[in-house]
C-alpha cells in the first residue's frame, strides 16, 4: 500500500452533527419542514449544495445554501478535534503513505472543516463533491485521487463509513475498510462487506504496516 484515502464525514471528522443542524435550519426556514436525521442521511450522495437544489422546494436555492454554509460555520465548535485522527495521519505521513480525501461535501464546508481542526496541508489529494460529475457510490471520485496520487488501485486503501464508500471502493478496485470509530456515522452496519472493519482508530496503521511486511 502507497496511499490511503479517507472520506471525511463520519471517517476524519465528526462533522454529522453540524451538518444535520445546518440541513435542519434550512429546511425550517426555507421549507417550513422539519427533516430527521435519517431523512438527512438519505439525501446524502451529492454536495450540500446538491442536496439543497435537489431537495428544497423553495425556490430561494442560493439563500437557502449561504444559510447553510453560515450555520456550519457558526456551529462548527459542535466538532470537537480528535487527537487520535490527528496522530493518526502524522503517523501515515512519517511511515511515507500518501494521503486524500474524497468526499461528497462541497469544497467550501470541506474548507471550513479543514481549518477548524487545523487538518490543512496534511493531504496530497483532495477531491469534493465539486470535483466529480458522479458522486459516490460511483468511483469517479477515487479513480481521480488514484490518478493524482499516480497510484495503482491495488496500491491504495479507502476507508469510509458508508455503504456508498465502499461500493464506490469496490468499483474503483481499491481495498476498502468500513470504520465505525468516531461517535457518529453514516450506516450503523455495512450491507457491503468491506475487506475489513476497524472500530478502533489505532488499529490501522498496525495493520497497513503488518501488509506492508507481508508484501516485502
Amino acid at each position: 500500500m502507497k496511499a490511503v484515502i479517507f472520506d471525511f464525514d463520519g471517517t476524519l471528522a465528526d462533522t454529522l452533527p453540524v451538518c444535520f443542524e445546518a440541513f435542519e435550519t434550512v429546511f425550517k426556514n426555507f421549507d417550513n419542514r422539519v427533516v430527521t436525521t435519517e431523512e438527512i442521511k438519505a439525501m446524502f450522495g451529492p454536495s450540500e449544495t446538491g442536496i439543497i437544489r435537489e431537495n428544497l422546494k423553495n425556490s430561494k436555492l442560493d439563500q437557502a445554501i449561504e444559510l447553510y454554509y453560515q450555520v456550519y460555520k457558526e456551529r462548527h465548535d459542535l466538532v470537537q478535534n480528535n487527537e487520535e485522527i490527528s496522530a493518526l495521519l502524522g503517523q501515515l505521513k512519517t511511515n511515507g503513505y500518501q494521503l486524500g480525501i474524497v468526499t461528497g461535501k462541497a469544497r467550501r464546508s470541506l474548507d471550513i472543516s479543514l481549518d477548524c481542526l487545523g487538518l490543512n496541508n496534511i493531504f496530497d489529494v483532495i477531491i469534493t463533491g465539486d470535483d466529480v460529475e458522479f458522486p459516490k457510490p460511483h468511483p469517479e471520485g477515487i479513480i481521480k485521487a488514484l490518478d493524482v496520487l499516480n497510484v495503482s488501485h491495488n496500491e491504495a486503501v479507502f476507508l469510509g463509513d458508508s455503504d456508498a464508500d465502499i461500493m464506490a471502493g469496490n468499483q474503483a478496485g481499491v481495498h476498502t475498510i468500513g470504520v465505525h470509530w468516531l461517535p457518529n456515522y453514516q450506516t450503523s452496519e455495512f450491507t457491503l462487506q468491506p475487506n475489513q472493519v476497524f472500530s478502533n482508530i489505532n488499529d490501522l496503521l498496525p495493520s497497513l504496516l503488518e501488509t506492508k511486511v507481508k508484501s516485502v
